[in-house]
């Protein structure tokens, strides 16, 4: 069987094809670079279902590059007998034996025919650069899979909606605003909260699915805090800041979220024209220029003003600026949440 070639597709950051992480193809090199691991997982696994679907045979052999044994990587890729495909999955090349790179170098110059081998490299350090290079000079022979780290609130909301269209489910956008919440701190999590609603729910998605799915975490997040109180809703917005705390949140975050809420509002409030002119124009996605939107239902110049002005007294009273960070923390969600000054 002749060595497969890599897709023909270009890219600007290397001689090599950049391919998803969610639809990656086989080449006799796969390279799937970056911190995400959630999303390296996936990459490697679908180019494994990938090749096991041409060839049931398919032999699939893990070697670890961070503790690695002269010889093994010409040992797994050779043909057997029968000429079945072979895959193998390196691992910790971040990590690699000198013996490893010298060996892996060597055989990007002459790949096996009919072997497959998918180089996983964290990018954590800088070991292997050499290889990393020549995997990414090598076109016609290799591809890459980025993953890089997904950290940014709109990056794990585009993560959790192409889970669900992946999937074809629907999932309501209050849902999904609410399940990003819950999982703010972990993708993987974060990830397996999507497939288990995708696997369990048989119909849409709902926000109350999502509350009984995972209502203890949504209910102690930061941002559902700010929500309830920019809202209006002032009895629910104290009882989840009490919740919240009583799970052990740190005041710091709880007003740094409803700062950023309060700032994003500021920066849509009298603009004017479509969602996506104005995302482009200030920076944003088009979601977050509709959620500021509805948010700023019921808000004008003067109530804004001095919720803003509330969350950063707030915000020095829970650095130090004040004995009672409670306190300082109910006086912020007050004002926010009545839309007038405290104690008015």
């Amino acid at each position: 069987m002749p060595a497969r070639r890599a897709p023909s597709r270009s890219s600007s950051r290397a001689a090599i094809p950049q391919l998803d992480w969610r639809a990656p193809q086989p080449a006799p090199i796969v390279l799937v670079s970056g911190p995400e691991e959630v999303c390296a997982e996936r990459a490697i696994a679908a180019v494994r279902d990938y090749l096991r679907a041409e060839d049931a045979s398919l032999e699939v052999s893990d070697v670890r590059a961070d503790d690695y044994e002269s010889g093994t990587l010409m040992t797994l890729t050779s043909p057997s007998l029968f000429g079945e495909p072979r895959l193998v999955r390196i691992t910790g090349a971040e990590k690699a034996t000198d013996a490893f790179l010298a060996e892996a170098l060597a055989y990007l110059e002459h790949p096996q025919e009919g072997a497959t081998l998918i180089l996983r490299h964290t990018g954590a350090t800088v070991r292997g650069k050499k290889l990393l290079d020549a995997i990414r000079a090598a076109a016609g022979t290799a591809v890459e899979v980025p993953c890089p780290a997904v950290k940014r609130d709109g990056d794990r909301h585009d993560f959790a909606a192409d889970e669900f269209q992946a999937a074809g489910k629907r999932i309501a956008p209050a849902a999904l605003r609410a399940l990003v919440q819950a999982f703010a701190d972990d993708l993987t999590e974060l990830a397996a909260a999507c497939q288990q609603l995708i696997a369990d729910v048989p119909g849409e998605v709902t926000a109350e699915i999502v509350q009984r799915y995972y209502g203890g975490r949504v209910e102690t997040t930061a941002f559902t805090v700010a929500d309830t109180a920019i809202a209006g809703r002032y009895g629910d917005a104290l009882v989840a800041l009490r919740h919240a705390l009583a799970s052990g949140a740190d005041p710091v975050p709880l007003v740094a979220a409803v700062a950023m809420k309060l700032r994003t509002m500021a920066r849509v409030a009298g603009r004017r024209g479509p969602s996506a002119a104005l995302a482009a124009e200030i920076g944003m996605k088009d979601w977050q220029v509709d959620r500021a939107r509805r948010d700023l239902n019921g808000w004008n110049e003067e109530s804004l003003g001095r919720a803003i002005q509330a969350t950063a007294r707030a915000d020095a009273d829970v650095k130090g600026g004040s004995r009672d960070a409670v306190f300082a923390l109910e006086r912020m969600i007050t004002v926010i949440a009545t839309r007038a000054p405290f104690g008015g």
